[in-house]
């Protein structure tokens, strides 16, 4: 079966302050990603994806750009860059960079330029309005980041608008001369070798251009996000982004094998969109309905059923269990659950990409206040919106900096990094580790896994159960969520079943059976074998 790589594999993000310190200041850096390529290829994985690594005053670290074609002296040079793709090919796998396009750093020469006059050249470059009558904002509209979405400028006395911090203006995407220019960076990194791109904050790029107030959330409570207390009506999800998005894909395809990824926070019937009306949109928008489920079989089940039916024919699925923004797996269902849910990603039809640390069972670290970095919990303290608990550096072995580094790291290690480890899960046959490499191998070797059909098994109460098969290749993939026993019959599908996998990592049934028992919290994939004689 021939199927383009980036539906074959697995995408794993690197959050690169995190990953590994090669120079000895504390922050991960491209030495250090290029120190564990092996363990990357070890793994099993087809493609990496880096966290920004470009020039940037780091008031958003990195999410807010200065130069979108150079790396910041933090993380290397150019030169190493171009050495980091040349590795990491040559060790078969792909590399994916995130592309920021929504927003500069307000240090980025063209905001420079276009903060300097109203007849500025690059004025149009961002969003600029005249205050309101009252010389207040000119509307309502609220940053994510919290406070006003606008930042008066006194030197020409107008705002401009940011959807995050206010060192980050957003750009006009509108204007021709933004998309060309924003075009040329993709180009100039697709002339490097990059496989492709993340692209942050894909459905927030075109505005309203009436500058219409935004709605009230009435379902808006106490502690949500201050930004939640709109309806991001006319700042998101523009009708006209979808033009944008083509234009994008455009580019790519200027290039052979290329993959454009999207991040989008929407409801599945409007994330769906962004593949585009003829598939001339993004290849994967992130479906990132997984960090956001309720963690039992019946939601579970349901989701992606919606998910599935909802899919544009030709539209490939994708699927997100933990990333930068959101608390890791592990502290969200618990470390015996987070093995099944291991299984559960990387058996659904579809790309499934994996946060760094997750196949090692990393959880959220506490971070004391004098630790803080995110300013997002700056910004909005006391809401526990930070994001520094997920960001924590990479534990590798249990020496005093996890084998991150020879200095204090710039975010604490977590206290269980003497047995949470890439050194002692790789000795320990039955560790999350192991699990996910199982895993990863059997997705690799058979394709009923990685490109076959999905079709759902009707189950009850804690059971999730699904068959993937392809070319006579088939599975049963049947995931206990629960806390007690659960025993499936498999006579009813008119089928027996060896069981080639389990999350515990301690069977493999030679003979096939009519019935699987599952035990607390146990995930199984079972290799199927048609009996010709289905139960009503």
């Amino acid at each position: 079966m021939t199927h383009e790589w980036w539906k074959r594999g697995v995408i794993y993000q690197i959050y690169p302050r995190s990953f590994q310190d090669d120079d000895g200041d504390g922050v991960g850096d491209l030495g250090g990603i290029l120190e564990r390529l092996d363990y990357c290829a070890s793994l099993g994985v087809e493609a990496l994806w880096l966290s920004p690594v470009y020039p940037s005053p780091m008031a958003d670290f990195g999410y807010d750009v200065s130069d979108y074609t150079n790396i910041h002296p933090m993380f290397g040079t150019l030169a190493q860059f171009d050495l980091l793709v040349e590795e990491v090919k040559r060790r078969g796998m792909k590399l994916i960079l995130d592309y920021v396009p929504n927003h500069t750093s307000d240090e980025h020469p063209w905001f420079q330029d276009s903060r300097s006059a109203r007849t500025s050249a690059q004025r149009d470059w961002y969003l600029w309005h005249d205050p309101a009558a009252d010389g207040g904002p000119p509307n309502n509209w609220v940053s994510n980041f919290g406070g006003s979405a606008w930042q008066w400028d006194e030197l020409t006395g107008q705002y401009y608008y940011h959807a995050f911090l206010e060192k980050q203006p957003d750009l006009n995407w509108r204007h021709p001369q933004v998309r060309a220019a924003m075009h040329d960076v993709l180009r100039f990194w697709l002339d490097r070798g990059v496989d492709g791109f993340r692209v942050d904050v894909l459905w927030h790029l075109i505005k309203d251009d009436q500058w219409r107030d935004n709605p009230p959330n009435l379902g808006y409570k106490p502690g949500d996000p201050p930004h939640y207390s709109q309806v991001p009506l006319y700042t998101t999800d523009r009708p006209e982004v979808q033009g944008i998005v083509s234009e994008l894909r455009s580019v790519l395809d200027e290039f052979t094998g290329r993959v454009l990824i999207g991040e989008i926070y929407l409801p599945v019937e409007r994330l769906v969109a962004y593949y585009g009306a003829n598939l001339d949109g993004a290849h994967l928008p992130f479906n990132f309905q997984l960090l956001q489920s309720q963690w039992n079989a019946r939601s579970i089940a349901a989701l992606i059923d919606q998910y599935e039916h909802a899919l544009p024919p030709g539209g490939w699925p994708n699927w997100v269990l933990g990333n930068h923004d959101n608390p890791r797996v592990a502290a969200r269902v618990g470390l015996p659950q987070a093995r099944v849910a291991a299984m559960l990603l990387l058996t659904l039809r579809g790309t499934p990409t994996l946060y760094y640390g997750d196949e090692i069972g990393m959880v959220n670290v506490p971070i004391p206040p004098d630790r803080i970095r995110d300013p997002l919990e700056m910004n909005v303290p006391g809401v526990g919106l930070g994001r520094d608990p997920y960001r924590t550096p990479m534990q590798w072995d249990g020496s005093p900096h996890a084998g991150f580094s020879v200095v204090e790291p710039w975010l604490p290690i977590s206290d269980d990094c003497a047995i949470v480890n890439v050194q002692a899960e790789d000795a320990d046959r039955e560790s999350i580790l192991s699990l996910y490499r199982r895993l990863l191998h059997l997705r690799r070797t058979h394709p009923a896994l990685s490109v076959g059909n999905y079709e759902p098994v009707a189950t009850t109460g804690d059971l999730l159960a699904y068959v993937r098969r392809a070319r006579g290749d088939q599975f049963l993939v049947a995931l206990n969520l629960g806390e007690g026993p659960y025993a499936l019959s498999l006579a009813s599908l008119g089928m027996a079943g060896r069981t080639v996998l389990s999350t515990y990592l301690d069977r493999e049934d030679s003979v096939p059976a009519a019935e699987i028992s599952l035990r607390a919290n146990e995930g199984v994939i079972v290799a199927l074998v048609s009996t010709g004689r289905r139960r009503a």
